[in-house]
């Protein structure tokens, strides 16, 4: 596999990355103990959904570095067009949520684990206002 820089990739990229690297850290997070696949699955739902990152990158905003800032300065400003269950605030904040785990999964495997360290994933997330 090649060498794949955080800084040569897109926003777009980082995302894409991120949204699998957190998604297994979600699922991971939710394997023990053990209640069952489909209840398991709800679960994990419930934290990957884009209103649920959104609130999460709240959550994680007083503890992020400054270059991190800028990481997610860049994730928001490359967000796509959201899908229509979603409004454009929200799918931006979750976007730049998913570039940050991105970055952090390439440059700072420790600092992310800390970072995602930080989030209740056991709480039901409010729902967006």
């Amino acid at each position: 596999m090649s060498q794949v820089s955080s800084g040569t990739l897109s926003a777009a990229a980082l995302a894409y990355l991120g949204d699998a690297v957190y998604e297994v850290y979600v699922r991971r997070h939710h394997l023990v103990p053990w209640a069952g696949r489909a209840t398991c699955h709800r679960r994990v739902v419930a934290q990957v959904r884009a209103e649920a990152q959104a609130h999460h990158l709240q959550t994680l905003m007083p503890y992020l570095t400054p270059a991190e800032h800028q990481v997610i300065q860049r994730g928001r400003n490359g967000a796509g067009r959201p899908p229509r269950t979603v409004d454009w605030a929200t799918y931006r904040q979750a976007t730049a949520l998913e570039a940050l785990v991105g970055h952090l999964h390439l440059t700072d495997p420790t600092r992310l684990e800390t970072l995602l360290g930080l989030l209740n994933l056991d709480q039901p997330v409010p729902p967006s206002p």
